[in-house]
């Protein structure tokens, strides 16, 4: 049920292969991508020559974010590079239910993401097709940020309204988690964490087994 997945935003990129290899064979469960236009967020990151170069790095599930505008025009490529789930911004789709249709289609799983200052009644209409929900807990485009903490009770509310819904729909959240609040995140309901500068900055194998080891305490 609880997920991790070691943001590569953060990863050493002359090391890039081994850091992943290093993040899998410590027991991360997800590997997760940005991908950063520079228009829907002011960053840019990488695209789909990165992930196709990497794919044969880890057998690990590609958690592909994807932080552009209009991104319906490229979830077929992404799937063709090796995604196994990606995740767009309710934000940044024309028509997001016909999106995650797409993305279904494509035979991956689909993920809608919200950044903090949307609501969650934005979900209304699309929220039974999404495999998972990704609550933004910084601003989008940015590593190292500190986490919003008003985000906590985002989380819970989601959650409530998922079970409210009959929905076991995963809970995905991104920014600035670390060893201090994962409990905190976890308590409120998230199920999948995204940890960029926890898990890649100082020794990875021993970060990444600190965090599976408090997803231990919730099985």
């Amino acid at each position: 049920m609880y997920k991790l997945s070691p943001s590569i935003l953060a990863a050493d990129f002359a090391k890039l292969g081994v850091q992943m290899e290093e993040t899998d064979r410590a027991g991360a469960d997800y590997i997760h991508i940005d991908v950063m236009d520079g228009v829907f967020v002011p960053s840019i990151s990488f695209g789909m020559p990165v992930i196709r170069s990497v794919r044969n790095v880890t057998k690990k599930i590609f958690d592909v974010h994807l932080m552009v505008e209009n991104p319906e025009r490229y979830i077929r490529e992404f799937v063709e590079c090796g995604a196994d789930i990606i995740t767009i911004h309710l934000e940044a789709c024309r028509d997001i239910v016909s999106a995650v249709s797409q993305i279904k289609k494509c035979g991956v799983k689909a993920g809608i993401a919200l950044n903090p200052g949307t609501p969650l009644s934005n979900l209304k209409y699309v929220m039974a097709q999404a495999d998972m929900i990704l609550l933004m807990t910084v601003s989008p485009g940015f590593g190292g940020q500190k986490y919003i903490e008003s985000s906590t009770e985002k989380i819970q509310k989601l959650r409530e309204l998922l079970e409210k819904n009959g929905l076991q729909t995963d809970i995905q959240v991104d920014g600035g988690i670390t060893k201090e609040n994962i409990r905190m995140v976890l308590n409120a309901g998230a199920n999948v964490i995204v940890a960029g500068s926890s898990v890649f900055n100082g020794n990875i194998t021993e970060n990444t087994q600190y965090f599976k080891r408090v997803f231990e305490e919730y099985a």
